[in-house]
């Protein structure tokens, strides 16, 4: 069995990271799940969150906040497709807590389903924002 794994991290407009790691844990739609060399092959929504990037010492080396996307893993590789994805040590507070502000006022104020739909999705993506960021 290998001793790391290939990991990209692509967002619509880059290639935020690629390099082999030892162990990579992704926030699944379905709950984290961390991925070693070996893993049985998957494919996976990504809710908002942070994605952790760990060395063999098992020290987190890169957290980066993703927005959601999907995650595909087969025994050598691990891919994520992220809808938006930035550094966690650029994420602020202040920014995360005014975009939660927007979003639950965005949701209070629709009565329609399809953007209340939107809204809550916005607001979920905010609120892992804040967790990211501190909060």
């Amino acid at each position: 069995m290998a001793e790391t794994l290939e990991f990209e991290l692509v967002a619509p407009t880059e290639l935020v990271l690629s390099e082999a790691v030892n162990m990579v844990v992704v926030p699944g739609g379905e709950g984290d799940f961390g991925v070693l060399p070996g893993h049985t092959p998957l494919v996976s929504t990504v809710r908002p969150g942070v994605i952790n990037v760990y060395d063999e010492q098992g020290k987190v080396t890169k957290s980066i906040f993703v927005e959601g996307g999907f995650a595909e893993v087969t025994e050598t590789r691990c891919t994520v497709l992220a809808e938006k994805a930035m550094p966690v040590e650029k994420l602020t507070r202040d920014v995360a807590e005014k975009r939660l502000q927007e979003a639950n006022d965005a949701l209070m104020k629709t009565d329609d389903e399809g953007e209340k739909t939107g809204a809550r999705r916005e607001l979920a993506a905010a609120q892992a924002m804040v967790d990211a960021a501190g909060g």
